[in-house]
């Protein structure tokens, strides 16, 4: 097998084993990250629905430069504020195919900070 096509396989994997664990409810919206080589991405989803309810990227004007974790720290701020307006108070974490550690946890402690719950 191609080692591309294993590692995208595999990535798909490690995925679909933390979303099967997730406890989904309309209740508690999903809170899913996508961190790529330039840029970090949440998004709160109502799987309910299948409607993403806030979106929050680094790609936007007014996102800081810098390295990929204070992209991911600003991201947490601005999608925990988000939530408040939305009335948003607790999520379920879904952090994909990655590991609990690095940019994923700068982005949920400074989720956290602001007063988000999961």
């Amino acid at each position: 097998m191609d080692r591309l096509k294993h590692k995208k396989i595999a990535a798909a994997r490690r995925a679909g084993r933390v979303r099967t664990t997730i406890k989904k409810s309309a209740e508690r919206p999903r809170l899913s990250i996508h961190i790529s080589n330039r840029n970090v991405l949440a998004q709160i989803i109502n799987d309910q629905s299948g409607k993403t309810l806030i979106y929050i990227t680094s790609a936007a004007k007014d996102a800081p430069k810098g390295n990929l974790t204070t992209k991911a720290t600003w991201v947490g701020e601005q999608i925990a504020a988000s939530a408040k307006k939305a009335k948003i108070g607790q999520v379920v974490f879904d952090r994909g195919d990655k590991k609990y550690h690095g940019r994923l946890k700068a982005l949920a402690d400074a989720a956290r900070a602001q007063g988000m719950e999961f």
